[in-house]
């Protein structure tokens, strides 16, 4: 891959995680507090605190769900938009060596699954330690200073990790190992079905246009046939991930020992429950202890929302860096 190449694939990345961080974060918000342990007791409808209501007299935290859907958005965009060009970088050039490289007889699948894994190796180096300060912050209760404006999350989670007995640095790279174990799996699903529709629908395309047609893509064309490929392949991989999703979720957040948001009656909640069957265990031990407490549907919590999401950010995602690489090759 050239210079310009490179250039444009990178900055083509960054434009395209920016745009998908600011519109789909407030869903991941969501997802992350209704995969913490503590759900019910946090985050849960009134309907379902009814009797704790009744029983303590204390309102429930109806509203603790969706306030501050932004938090810890400014650790995001810090990594993100490296880690995605990382990741771009890595995949076409990678998908372009190993065309090269390997036998004809490998099927293409293949080596698409290969060059998505190496570049996820890669950008979750970047990665984890945005994703661990994010989802820390995601849950923290919302504080303020002396004057009463609202202090980062993003720093007090920071804050918090600086203070582990394990030091800062293990804590931050905590999560690797899971987010590989999540994000492996989901590229090596997505992005060969992802390339296998879209040149599925560009040959049919392209079959009723007549010959030559190919040079005649507009931008809006060729990001809605890459939308439409990417969500469809985003949706499948991300529910069948759904599982390692959950793990990596609790893992990075009993790396930051946060506390959960307080109460309406401003008692604060802590999450107890969660360091004690997540802080220092493996990846199979916390999935093990899910499924003990709360069977296999516990490994699926927030699947739906996130097989959602994943539809409306994939295709977002790598539909916006299509046309952003596109329109970059052109100018």
């Amino acid at each position: 891959m050239g210079d310009s190449a490179a250039h444009q694939v990178l900055i083509a990345g960054s434009i395209a995680a920016f745009t998908v961080d600011l519109l789909v974060y407030p869903l991941d918000t969501i997802k992350t507090r209704i995969q913490s342990q503590d759900y019910q007791d946090v985050y849960a409808s009134q309907k379902q605190h009814s009797a704790i209501k009744g029983t303590l007299g204390i309102q429930p935290p109806k509203a603790a769900l969706f306030r501050g859907l932004y938090q810890g958005i400014g650790s995001v965009i810090f990594a993100t938009l490296p880690a995605a060009g990382v990741f771009f970088y890595t995949y076409e050039s990678s998908k372009s060596f190993l065309s090269k490289t390997l036998p004809t007889s490998i099927p293409t699948p293949f080596t698409h699954s290969l060059a998505s894994a190496g570049a996820e190796l890669a950008s979750c180096l970047v990665l984890t330690p945005a994703e661990v300060i994010k989802q820390n912050a995601q849950v923290l209760r919302r504080s303020t200073t002396s004057d009463g404006k609202p202090k980062s999350t993003s720093l007090e989670a920071l804050n918090m990790l600086r203070h582990s007995p394990d030091g800062v640095w293990r804590r931050l790279f905590s999560g690797y190992t899971a987010l590989v174990a999540r994000n492996l799996p989901f590229t090596a699903l997505q992005f060969p079905l992802f390339e296998r529709v879209r040149r599925r629908i560009w040959e049919v395309r392209d079959r009723n246009r007549g010959k030559g047609s190919e040079q005649e893509r507009s931008l809006v064309e060729t990001g809605f046939v890459t939308g439409v490929s990417a969500a469809v392949s985003g949706s499948l991989a991300a529910f069948v991930t759904t599982p390692t999703d959950v793990v990596k979720t609790q893992m990075m957040l009993a790396a930051g020992g946060t506390q959960q948001p307080e109460s309406s009656s401003g008692e604060v909640l802590e999450r107890g429950r969660q360091h004690k069957s997540s802080k220092g265990t493996s990846g199979f031990q916390v999935a093990k202890e899910i499924v003990r407490e709360r069977g296999i549907r516990g490994l699926f919590r927030g699947g739906a929302l996130r097989t959602a999401w994943a539809a409306f950010g994939s295709g977002l995602y790598l539909g916006s860096y299509e046309v952003a690489k596109v329109w970059l090759k052109k100018e």
